[in-house]
């Protein structure tokens, strides 16, 4: 359930790469976060029925064959499989250390440490950390360091972070770009009436090309920009984005297969089958289809109000509630009195902060005020962005002025203050009126 909001958030992205025209924002936004609002509200319904009733784990279960696989493989989809060799040449993950932990083999990440190679640096003669060896080809990848401690580990992974989100925002930008050129004209009519279909077609075609690229990323953020443009419509953009969240849940499926143990055949069911349980609850039924359509056409139109919404959108809802939902997790997981208790007081305060958020916005006046603020900020960042030009206008209507009238820079410095003095003295009339 989380994967599937947080996988909703590149698309969102994408939506941004539209800031200079405020139509395509608005638009490419809404197309986004129609995404977002299918997933929100299918996690608010199954989240707490799994909880209540654990529907998704006797579904699933249910299914289950007795045995899958009776040796362990590895299925890779081919869009890692032209990816992975070059990945693997910068950094490789180390999948044992969590699976390790997790499992109660190691404690923390400490019995790894330092590594270690025993002659040439290669996957056979190293110890290796949160930073493996390519197992394939037995190479060691640039960021492999022998003699590490945890710490340079986890600066290589913050590096390799912070140059794939440069890479993957640039990608975006000329993914963007190369759309706005290509689909001009006669392009966009015809790409108009091929995705003007039925909604349950248009999921079958969401569904195809997300099995065949094994990315419901990549298949909605190149939907987004078409939104944007015109090219695609809101209502079409959300069944392509239902197909592709079903197309996703077949890569889960296929690995599992080739897996030595049901557990993983069962999540990969249980991912297929949320999906389907909410696509039963949110499509079929136009009063229900609605309820994530107008929410994104909402979100849409406060980028009219203020274009800088997006960014407030992306970091409220996919860092801080995620922060605080781990942060309460957190303490009720520390089996204490104390952390439990404290739980609890910080759940109760939030709730009673989410109720008086949503009285002081319906009946306080919230929602006016905040429109407000926002068009005042999103008004003043036009101005500035348009005063240069103003500044060069005036200077421009000035110097005509002055060679129409043949007034020197004082006689007109004059006459401006006879027309404030005029001004002052109406307004001065007027008040004692």
């Amino acid at each position: 359930m989380g994967a599937n909001i947080g996988t909703s958030v590149t698309n969102t992205i994408v939506a941004m790469g539209h800031m200079g025209d405020g139509d395509e924002l608005e638009r490419a936004f809404a197309g986004a976060t129609v995404h977002d609002m299918f997933n929100f509200l299918t996690v608010a319904i199954f989240f707490p029925l799994e909880i209540v009733t654990g529907y998704l784990f006797y579904l699933t279960k249910a299914m289950l064959p007795d045995e899958v696989a009776s040796e362990q493989e590895k299925w890779e989809g081919p869009i890692k499989k032209i990816v992975s060799p070059l990945g693997h040449k910068i950094i490789v993950a180390n999948e044992n250390v969590i699976k390790d932990i997790a499992t109660g083999e190691t404690e923390s990440c400490d019995e790894y440490y330092p590594t270690e190679c025993d002659g040439a640096v290669n996957a056979a003669n190293c110890k290796v950390g949160l930073i493996g060896c390519d197992q394939a080809t037995g190479d060691c990848p640039a960021f492999f360091q022998d003699g590490a401690d945890q710490h340079d580990d986890e600066v290589a992974g913050g590096v390799c972070l912070f140059l794939s989100l440069v890479l993957l925002i640039a990608c975006l930008i000329g993914l963007v770009t190369l759309l706005q050129k290509m689909l001009l004209g006669t392009s966009t009519r015809i790409i108009y009436k091929a995705t003007n279909i039925n909604g349950y077609l248009a999921m079958v075609v969401g569904m195809g090309i997300t099995i065949v690229i094994q990315s419901s990323s990549i298949t909605t953020s190149t939907l987004t920009p078409l939104v944007g443009m015109g090219v695609l419509q809101l209502e079409q953009m959300y069944p392509l984005t239902l197909g592709a969240n079903i197309g996703t849940t077949f890569t889960a499926i296929l690995a599992a297969m080739v897996a030595d143990s049901v557990n993983s055949l069962q999540v990969a069911l249980a991912h297929l089958f949320f999906n389907l349980s909410g696509i039963a609850v949110w499509y079929p039924f136009p009063p229900l289809r609605n309820i994530p359509l107008n929410a994104a056409r909402k979100l849409g139109k406060a980028t009219r109000i203020w274009r800088g919404f997006p960014l407030v959108y992306i970091a409220v809802m996919f860092f801080l509630v995620p922060i605080l939902l781990l942060g309460l997790s957190e303490l009720f997981g520390q089996d204490t009195v104390g952390f439990t208790v404290l739980g609890v007081f910080l759940t109760i305060f939030l709730f009673a902060g989410i109720g008086l958020t949503v009285y002081w916005w319906k009946f306080r006046g919230g929602k006016d005020s905040t429109l407000q603020k926002m068009a005042s900020r999103q008004k003043k960042n036009a101005t500035l962005q348009s005063l240069p030009e103003d500044m060069d206008y005036l200077k421009s209507e000035v110097l005509r002025l002055k060679e129409h009238t043949g007034l020197s820079d004082e006689e007109l410095a004059d006459a401006e203050n006879k027309l404030d003095t005029s001004d002052e003295e109406n307004d001065d009339i007027e008040a004692t009126a």
